[in-house]
């Protein structure tokens, strides 16, 4: 009988090529879109990862526009460059994809991915026009380091728009889309992927509690503490981990 491949410790990823890493990176990539897929953040269309080609700065790669999420594999993905030119693949570029992400990827050499997608606790909490509470260790995580993009003028198609989104996210790991959803980056896809999973899992918290009753918020140098622990970058990373080991043995195709 044939088993599948144990789960393997955390550790942190080392490459000889760009080419090995590009590999890499797009093969995440593909398992963050199963796992979205899988999570029910997909809606028709709309939605979004990105992340930074190992070579090439001003390219980027993303996901074809029209396909969903639950059947992306590496190889399907495509790579687009800042004047929104496909350069590699067959299927044509999301426009909104281009115009926040470009302009994301510009304005912070520090991001290599991006995620954002029209989730439904996220664009639920985002018509709300307010930020998260530290109301549980998980939402510390995003503790004085989330903003809110305080503004909708419809489908994002100008780069000027992406300047806007860029400018309100600054330093930060995660901004809210005032009626739109959540857009999170990070200097992984692994870790980019596992802060809008958490985020929008906050927001869903967030709801629940503010339907109950007044959630009590944790204080200020606890939430700082909780946000230390828990918020940087290689505790995203290595909160992503768990979930690559189990998509990639439940779907190992999407590796292809």
């Amino acid at each position: 009988m044939t088993t599948s491949p144990r789960p393997q410790p955390f550790t942190l990823p080392e490459y000889d090529s760009p080419a090995e890493e590009r590999t890499a990176v797009k093969q995440r990539m593909a398992a963050a879109f199963r796992l979205f897929g899988r999570f029910g953040f997909d809606e028709g269309i709309a939605g979004h990862i990105t992340a930074r080609d190992p070579e090439h700065s001003d390219r980027f790669w993303v996901n074809p526009f029209g396909m969903s999420f639950k059947q992306i594999r590496a190889s399907d993905l495509i790579c687009v460059n800042h004047d929104g030119e496909v350069v590699i693949g067959d299927w044509p570029v999301n426009r909104a994809a281009f115009a926040i992400h470009s302009r994301l990827h510009a304005a912070r050499p520090d991001v290599q991915a991006a995620a954002h997608s029209h989730s439904v606790y996220g664009k639920t909490f985002s018509s709300l026009g307010k930020m998260l509470d530290p109301i549980t260790q998980d939402a510390c995580m995003f503790y004085e380091d989330h903003a809110l993009f305080d503004d909708y003028t419809g489908v994002v198609h100008d780069t000027s728009e992406g300047d806007r989104i860029a400018e309100a996210i600054g330093d930060k790991k995660m901004v809210i889309l005032r009626n739109h959803g959540l857009l999170t980056v990070g200097q992984s896809v692994d870790a980019a992927a596992y802060w809008f999973i958490t985020a929008e899992r906050s927001c869903q918290t967030q709801l629940m509690a503010m339907a109950a009753g007044d959630p009590v918020l944790i204080e200020h140098e606890s939430a700082a503490r909780a946000h230390r622990q828990t918020g940087g970058e290689l505790a995203g990373a290595f909160s992503f981990h768990p979930l690559w080991t189990w998509i990639t043995t439940v779907e190992p195709d999407l590796l292809d």
